[in-house]
């Protein structure tokens, strides 16, 4: 009777209902509202079991499986306990109980002391379904709690009917699934209902790019997407779209893309999708929305990414595709003739018709008629223009070398960028002329009256003319090749019919012409005779001379080598004077020497002298990837006609800006323009004319030297290293010898561009040193900011900055590369720095370094200046390691010991001085594995101080310089300590 009226009692709890909670996505586990045999759930108890499980009906009439307890009335306080089947978790490392049930007020029963209301939630993880009905151990150790609950509705006899709804998160869970218990203690209750579910983030399409189904395994847990269809990644380094799901499974943010619409297509749809082009439209690039066809040009097609032009017009492979199509111009018109001695000049108007280009040029063709009967044939060689046959933009051209007695058709080609690509022939006009008797007679037989290894001696017959007198001959001589440009030639002229040809190459086929010069003009030339210089070893009038000559030029060479080494030696013992003068060096005639631009007392002619003004409108500015001490550090574009498009970096001068900080901005690009070396940061240009100033450079993909090296730990070979560092050689030693001392060298000023080619820039820090947190610096007595790890001794004492003293600077940078970025010095200070210079302490070789590499650091680091190698020194000594691979196997510590006491390396961390393991992987740079080591369950120094490279491998460490570094530091750190006291992530 008293079940019967419990019963009665609970049923009509058992109509649920229910809501939408958010727009997340549930993937469900378990739900026994959906259940329609029964459980079957594990029901213990001490004494009797009173979970009992019945049947009823939901809302919709279905028939549902509840779990009750009517027990609360006997006055027992055992703990009954009912575990759930097992729930596998489907890759969720959180997931959400959902319970829906109803309690009995304790006031409400006969024995309402022992009588509680509330009861625990507990799970339990596992691999697999063991569970039996005594294992595992009924208790909170192994099962882990979840929460106590408690009702927030009671129900009581005659009172309304309501039901409770909790839900619990659960987590971190790692094995492959879990089990439920709920224990009561004394109450009154029925479970109505248990929904077991973990929420995702649903599929997203945004920004062109789209985002498959994620579940949160994290407080925020990064996907990765796909460009839609018809739709790219773009830049010069594209990585993935990527966006974050957080935890309660909404997208957080806005996704991070380069995805771009491919040319044809045009984002539709709140840029979701790429959609083509309708016909009559076109898109040719990748930004921006779909454009009608230029002038003349359509497109019949859908998605089109280019206009194809009109019959009868045409479009440059230059000309833009989004520029209308073109065709080529009509006839030129008026051609007026003028006749002076020899010498005939051509003049005529510009077609009716351009063609719809600026482009317009003009050609010359030349026919000559010498007989009548005979046919006409090409003039070929035998006549000049000035100033062009071919390729002319003023409408006027003089011909000569006109034969006597001639006819002459002469036809005015009118062209432009398309009219080669019409097939047919260009539209010209002609114009005929005739030549009397006194234009001069071709000369004939050419005659070779000797030759040497380098000179020919020629002769040739006087042409038989009667009625003018031969003022001179011109002789022009070339080189016999296929191909050849008149620039190739070269001419001299006699005063009789014999010429000797000097300065010839041995064993070479000269092509020779001769013309006359008489009161008339020059003739034409003869048609060409080749001739040949002897090769090495043959006999000639001329070998003695020519010995004699030799000699005399040996002797002169080692005269100036022997005057050049006594000069260079005695600048040497002068250079720290020389250094100090304004960087300005008297040099011999010649040899390009740097200027510096605050000699100038205008510094904006410096710039206009040095650096090429770009127009605002070829720039494109994409992003900002920095800032300088003036401004933003943009990339973009520079796209100048007629040249292809490429990257930049920009620099920007910030608004408000005085005159001196606009003279020290430029100040970098008046230096820059005066070099021009592939291992110098090269300068595209400046823009002055508007807001805000800009200095435009080459776009180096990988950016500063050290930040590349610590991204890439481990990752290039010492070859690969010396490469780099030959690369830096290499332009300081064309800096040197441009007498230009850069001051400031140091990893952080080195670019490295995509094919691992190492630039030196900042040259405005050259001049102008300042000060950051990531770059201290000690100021001299004689003022000015000095970086102190990477400065010579005496430039830190007496400011004496030379080339000797970069050659110091590049012995720290060669460090910096070996030690894969490593800070030179560690941790010390500025002052121990300085104290252990001083004490003649050098830096020890990075790890793996090779011997010859660490010898060549030392002798960089000579306290006599004039001790220390030269940049061309440098170059020779790693040209050697390159061409000989197997000594860059030997390493640092298998060689002779230095010459300087060495500095011991920083003291290793102590672990106990890390909060978390997470941190330790911090202090030693290797944070990347932290995740790694996360999910590998490693928390606690035993656990570290067993890790294997077997281990490493298995968590993702492949590299081998990681892995002894990581070892290394287990090594030394955790056996310091052998305490119990457990590190935590």
């Amino acid at each position: 009777m008293e079940l019967t009226h419990w019963s009665v009692f609970f049923l009509p709890c058992i109509f649920l209902h229910w809501t939408l909670r958010t727009s997340a996505e549930e993937e469900v586990l378990m739900n026994t509202k959906t259940e329609t045999s029964d459980l079957k759930w594990t029901i213990y108890s001490t004494s009797k079991p009173e979970w009992d499980e019945v049947s009823g009906l939901d809302e919709e009439n279905n028939s549902v499986r509840i779990y009750q307890i009517l027990s609360c009335q006997t006055g027992s306080s055992t703990s009954h306990w009912l575990r759930s089947g097992f729930i596998q978790r489907q890759g969720a490392s959180q997931v959400y109980v959902e319970l829906r049930f109803t309690m009995m007020e304790c006031s409400s029963s006969t024995h309402h002391r022992s009588c509680k209301e509330t009861f625990n939630l507990f799970y339990y993880q596992t691999d697999s379904d063991d569970a039996t009905y005594s294992y595992p151990p009924w208790m909170e150790n192994p099962y882990t709690k979840v929460d106590t609950v408690a009702a927030d509705f009671l129900l009581r006899e005659g009172g309304e009917r309501k039901f409770n709804m909790k839900t619990f998160k659960l987590g971190p869970l790692s094995k492959r699934g879990f089990y439920l218990a709920f224990q009561a203690q004394g109450a009154c209750m029925a479970l109505l209902s248990v929904r077991v579910f973990f929420k995702k983030c649903p599929a997203l399409v945004s920004a062109l790019s789209s985002f498959p189904e994620t579940v949160p395994r994290t407080l925020v847990q990064e996907a990765q997407g796909v460009c839609v269809e018809q739709a790219a990644q773009q830049g010069p380094r594209p990585r993935p779209p990527k966006l974050f799901c957080g935890e309660d499974g909404h997208w957080v943010g806005q996704p991070t893309t380069s995805c771009a619409c491919l040319p044809g297509f045009e984002p539709a749809e709140g840029h979701t999708r790429c959609r083509a082009c309708p016909m009559g439209q076109f898109k040719w690039g990748t930004e921006g929305q779909c454009t009608n066809c230029p002038g003349f040009s359509y497109a019949t097609t859908r998605g089109a990414s280019v206009c194809a032009c009109r019959s009868g017009y045409l479009r440059a492979k230059s000309d833009a595709l989004d520029t209308p199509c073109t065709k080529p111009p009509s006839a030129p018109r008026s051609i007026v003739t003028q006749m002076n001695d020899s010498t005939l000049s051509l003049e005529w108007n510009e077609p009716l018709e351009s063609g719809g280009r600026t482009d317009l040029s003009y050609s010359v063709r030349c026919t000559v008629c010498r007989a009548a009967g005979t046919p006409c044939l090409s003039c070929g060689d035998s006549v000049s223009y000035r100033p062009a046959q071919h390729g002319l933009v003023e409408r006027r051209v003089e011909v000569w070398g006109l034969l006597p007695q001639a006819t002459y058709i002469f036809t005015i080609q009118a062209l432009n960028g398309v009219s080669q690509l019409s097939g047919k022939e260009a539209a010209s006009k002609s114009v005929n002329i005739t030549t009397t008797h006194d234009v001069p007679s071709l000369v004939s037989l050419i005659q070779r009256i000797d030759s040497t290894e380098s000179s020919l001696t020629l002769h040739w017959s006087v042409p038989d003319h009667p009625r003018y007198t031969i003022l001179r001959y011109q002789i022009r001589y070339c080189e016999k090749q296929e191909r050849r440009s008149e620039d190739q030639c070269h001419h001299t002229e006699s005063n009789r019919n014999q010429a000797v040809l000097t300065d010839l190459r041995r064993a070479t086929p000269y092509e020779v012409q001769v013309r006359v010069h008489t009161a008339a003009g020059y003739g034409s030339f003869s048609p060409a005779t080749v001739f040949h210089t002897l090769p090495d070893g043959q006999d000639s009038q001329f070998l003695l001379p020519g010995i004699l000559i030799a000699a005399g030029i040996l002797l002169l060479v080692t005269f100036i080598f022997v005057a050049a080494y006594c000069i260079r030696k005695h600048s040497r013992a002068k250079d720290s004077e020389l250094g100090d003068k304004n960087n300005q060096y008297l040099v011999g005639q010649g040899i390009k020497v740097y200027i510096d631009p605050f000699t100038y007392e205008d510094p904006n002619e410096a710039v206009r002298e040095f650096a090429k003004e770009i127009d605002v409108s070829f720039v494109k500015i994409e992003e900002v990837i920095g800032a300088g001490e003036f401004g933003e550090v943009c990339r973009g574009r520079l796209k100048i006609p007629g040249k292809k498009e490429n990257y930049v970096a920009i620099k920007t001068l910030k608004g408000g800006y005085t005159d001196k900080q606009r003279r020290d901005f430029l100040s970098e690009a008046s230096i820059m323009g005066q070099f021009q070396h592939p291992n110098i940061i090269h300068l595209e240009g400046v823009i002055t004319a508007s807001c805000p100033v800009m200095i435009l450079t080459e776009f180096m993909e990988n950016g500063a030297l050290d930040s590349f090296l610590r991204l890439n730990d481990s990752q290039f070979t010492p070859i690969q290293l010396v490469g780099m560092l030959r690369g830096i050689a290499s332009g300081m030693k064309y800096l040197s010898e441009m007498s230009y001392v850069h001051r400031d060298l140091a990893a952080r000023n080195i670019l490295i561009n995509s094919n691992l080619v190492c630039k030196v820039s900042d040259f405005g820090l050259s001049r102008f040193l300042q000060e950051n947190s990531s770059d201290p610096t000690y100021t001299s007595s004689l003022g000015g900011k000095i970086p102190i790890r990477w400065t010579a001794p005496e430039a830190i004492a007496f400011r004496k900055f030379t080339s000797a003293s970069d050659v110091w600077s590049y012995g720290i940078v060669m460090w910096e590369v070996m030690s894969f970025g490593e800070r030179p010095y560690w941790d010390m200070s500025n002052q121990d720095v300085i104290n252990a210079i001083e004490q003649d302490y050098r830096l020890p070789p990075p790890p793996d370094c090779p011997t010859h590499l660490h010898q060549l650091m030392l002798d960089c680091w000579q306290k006599d200046r004039s001790a220390r190698p030269r940049f061309a020194d440098l170059v020779s000594a790693l040209d050697k390691l390159i061409r000989n691979p197997p000594s860059l196997k030997i390493v640092a510590q298998d060689g002779v010991g230095p010459s300087y006491p060495l500095l011991d390396q920083r003291a290793p961390l102590a672990l106990s001085g890390c909060a978390s393991v997470g941190e330790w992987l911090r202090a030693i740079k290797m944070e990347r594995y932290e995740d790694s080591f996360l999910q590998a369950g490693l928390s606690t120094v035993d656990q570290l101080a067993q890790i294997s490279t077997q281990d490493l491998l298995h968590m993702g460490v492949t590299l081998a310089g990681h892995q002894r570094k990581i070892l290394s530091s287990i090594q030394t750190m955790t056996f310091r300590n052998k305490s119990t006291t457990t590190v935590t992530f």
